[in-house]
């Protein structure tokens, strides 16, 4: 029940990460230079693989979703978090709190079903190569990235929905950088029990479910990979997977740790720490992760800006 006497909150007050002042400033160096770095790198991909023809396949294709969804992913987060780092008064308002929270679950959400769909794009090229053109056909690539993003606005319009629910009548105090669904689920004046259950559950399906056909998909890409003969055989084939494990590795080993805990057990601190590695972290590694070891990503590359330094001496 909510007191008669109490007032609706109008806006949060994000404690960050520091209270310190004396590492606010270096703390906005630290993320800006993290920000520019992982939207540059972002880009870069996004740019390369559509002017590219080298890197017009399912896997590029769902690439450049992922690496959009990670430039809108930290977008999300980190100027606010940014701003508040100079800030004296580091406010929200709880339309922007409450639309921070519906953005971020949605891009997290996506994020998840994209590496499922790029981990089917592996298991068809591993197990099945013969018939990898006429199964990874465009547009089936287009169904299941657009699947992608819409199980994702489906999973942050259920949790927002609830969350709207909740009446917020003080404190106003969220313990984290930004407007995150578990944090902000301690501040309402209700019982949240049936939001937690219900953001559990969205987890199991959203995260969890992924994770699982993943799992069981690389079992069976191992398999196939193991049974081709030569050596240089096994290992190009474990190329072209190792940097999609090694990133769904990195973000869902944060997400299980975040949203699939009961809730007692929250930590504030390695709640923090966690956000900040798949929200912030990871989306700055992914181009890296892709593009260090990626032959085609280096030749499109240099044949990208060697047709401009072409056109630049031509003029």
């Amino acid at each position: 029940m909510v007191p008669e006497n109490s007032s609706t909150v109008v806006e949060f007050i994000l404690v960050g990460l520091t209270s310190r002042q004396d590492m606010q400033i270096l703390l906005f160096i630290v993320f800006l230079a993290c920000y520019i770095a992982s939207f540059i790198g972002n880009m870069l991909i996004v740019w390369l693989s559509n002017t590219n023809p080298r890197l017009y396949t399912p896997m590029y294709y769902f690439l450049r979703n992922l690496s959009f969804l990670d430039m809108c992913y930290t977008s999300c987060v980190v100027p606010i978090m940014l701003l508040n780092f100079l800030a004296v008064k580091k406010t929200i308002s709880y339309t922007g709190c409450v639309a921070q929270m519906a953005m971020h679950m949605s891009l997290g959400g996506t994020e998840c079903f994209l590496l499922l769909s790029m981990a089917y794009d592996r298991y068809v090229a591993i197990c099945s190569p013969l018939h990898y053109t006429s199964v990874m056909h465009p547009v089936l690539c287009i169904k299941m990235a657009t699947a992608s993003w819409l199980g994702g606005l489906i999973n942050s319009i259920i949790n927002t929905v609830y969350t709207l629910q909740l009446p917020f009548c003080g404190p106003n105090v969220v313990n984290h950088f930004f407007c995150e669904a578990p944090t902000l689920l301690e501040l309402a004046c209700a019982d949240t029990s049936r939001n937690k259950t219900v953001l559990f559950f969205c987890a199991m399906v959203v995260a969890v479910a992924p994770f699982l056909v993943i799992f069981f998909t690389y079992i069976n890409i191992v398999s196939s990979i193991m049974k081709i003969r030569t050596t240089t055989g096994r290992r190009k084939a474990f190329s072209t997977c190792a940097s999609h494990v090694l990133v769904v590795t990195l973000f869902y080993g944060t997400i299980f740790f975040m949203y699939l805990r009961p809730g007692s057990v929250h930590v504030a601190n390695q709640d923090k720490m966690a956000t900040l590695f798949y929200s912030v972290i990871t989306p700055m590694l992914n181009p890296l992760i892709y593009t260090l070891k990626n032959k085609d990503v280096k030749i499109a590359l240099k044949e990208t800006i060697g047709k401009k330094s072409e056109l630049q001496n031509s003029q």
